[in-house]
């Protein structure tokens, strides 16, 4: 069963949500405070972290950061209602989704699976071949790692699934609507902040020169292409 860990100070609300998940065979802990969230997943192993961005001492944004240090798994960030700027600092620190406060309960739930579903994808075993490479980057599909100069690490789900997505489609150019429902599993609605917020980090985590980029290249007024030079 999967698990999920909900870091809020609303402890009504974590009760709401750990109820209303349980039916979709979807176990919850929760803690208030973002320093008992950082021991709990030390603890125990979770396919995903729900986590608000106010909370008394230790902010969401900090305990993003923190977890973002040791561990690349998904997680869903509670933003305030018109608060663009925290949504864009929280998806560039690397939270994968973001809902804002008040929310539908259902639409909570479709996000969580959504998460959960392609953060496990990649892992399955299905006879296609389980690495990339490319030249100064190895895409490891099985372990969802990246070896590059600097060394193999781990990126966050979405980080990861953009550009494997990208690569498996090398050379051919790729709409930001074709991003988004691939990376995402949801409808376009026109807003771009979340894949550029994915493309900014991943260059500055792959590319020598983030500012004329090697590998994802920007196609002016249509959306992205992998390079089909490397």
């Amino acid at each position: 069963m999967n698990k999920v860990l909900i870091i809020d100070d609303d402890k009504e609300l974590c009760t709401l949500i750990k109820r209303s998940i349980l039916s979709e065979n979807i176990e919850a802990d929760f803690c208030n405070t973002g320093k008992e969230g950082l021991q709990k997943l030390k603890e125990k192993k979770y396919q995903l972290v729900i986590l608000d961005v106010m909370m008394p001492g230790m902010d969401g944004f900090e305990t993003l950061e923190k977890i973002r240090k040791e561990n690349s798994l998904p997680i869903l960030m509670f933003t305030a209602k018109n608060d663009s700027a925290s949504k864009v600092r929280g998806l560039r620190a690397g939270a994968d989704d973001y809902l804002t406060k008040p929310f539908d309960m259902d639409e909570l739930i479709a996000r969580i699976i959504s998460l959960i579903r392609r953060y496990t994808r990649f892992n399955q075993q299905d006879g296609t071949a389980q690495q990339l490479e490319f030249d100064g980057l190895k895409i490891d599909i099985e372990n969802r790692s990246i070896t590059t100069e600097n060394g193999t690490f781990e990126l966050p789900p979405k980080e990861f699934d953009l550009l494997l997505y990208c690569a498996k489609h090398q050379g051919k150019i790729l709409t930001k609507q074709q991003i988004y429902e691939e990376v995402w599993g949801e409808e376009y609605f026109y807003d771009d902040s979340n894949i550029m917020a994915i493309i900014s980090r991943l260059r500055k985590k792959l590319e020598v020169n983030p500012g004329n980029p090697k590998y994802i290249q920007t196609i002016k007024g249509i959306g992205y292409r992998f390079n089909k030079e490397v």
